[in-house]
């Protein structure tokens, strides 16, 4: 399997598959397409225009398919290896986890317009501004650390359904944006993400996206330079 992605510190749809992958012990060759613009004639878009007629990453290519989307990229995943137990096993808590990342695929947008994903970068000032001006922003923060805390204490950790699964992967750039702008949080959300951040395949995204020092500006509304 080939997954396409982009950017490691900026590309937070590129993040969710990969760290499933990357967690959960299975195999792939990842391409990484670098974000150089969204117009037609871009690489960026050039790379992905046979792959994926969205012109969107992730995509993850077996054999002679191509699944993009980040959720349906986790549900063939989950259906090609059932034995990985990448949903939860009880089917209450499988739909409830199917809930949560759906309402995180189309949600939040208040937290992803104030906070966009920036591994590299430490913002605390702008959080702070972004928690005073942003009414959307504190009711995101609000639902989200409500709900890890909920499953949390529900499932006893030391993820949100008791072992890891793509509900945690699913959340991971979320939780990246809190770690950025030192947004506030409970103490039981901050033990969560500090507990996500230490799994191996989370720590390798990040490590990575350290790495890459490739400051594009588009992707900076805060900063000028690094």
């Amino acid at each position: 399997m080939k997954l396409y992605i982009a950017n490691k510190n900026y590309s937070s749809w590129s993040m969710r598959p990969w760290v499933l992958l990357k967690q959960a012990g299975i195999a792939f060759e990842e391409v990484m397409l670098r974000f150089d613009g969204f117009d037609a004639q871009s690489k960026f878009k050039q790379g992905l225009k046979d792959i994926n007629p969205v012109g969107k990453v992730p995509v993850l290519i077996d054999g002679d398919l191509a699944v993009w989307d980040t959720l349906a990229i986790a549900e063939y995943v989950a259906e090609k290896f059932p034995e990985k137990k990448l949903w939860p096993t009880a089917v209450a808590q499988r739909a409830r986890a199917r809930s949560l990342c759906a309402e995180m695929h189309s949600g939040f947008m208040g937290i992803r317009s104030a906070c966009p994903m920036n591994i590299d970068a430490y913002l605390p000032q702008i959080g702070a501004l972004a928690m005073r001006d942003k009414e959307a922003l504190r009711h995101d923060l609000t639902r989200i650390d409500g709900l890890f805390s909920s499953l949390l204490k529900e499932h006893k950790g030391p993820m949100l359904f008791g072992e890891f699964s793509i509900p945690d992967a699913y959340f991971a750039p979320v939780v990246m944006r809190i770690k950025t702008y030192a947004l506030p949080v409970s103490p039981e959300t901050q033990a969560y993400i500090e507990r996500l951040c230490a799994l191996p395949g989370i720590k390798a995204w990040i490590d990575d996206a350290l790495a890459e020092k490739d400051f594009i500006d588009f992707e900076e509304p805060f900063r000028t330079k690094p």
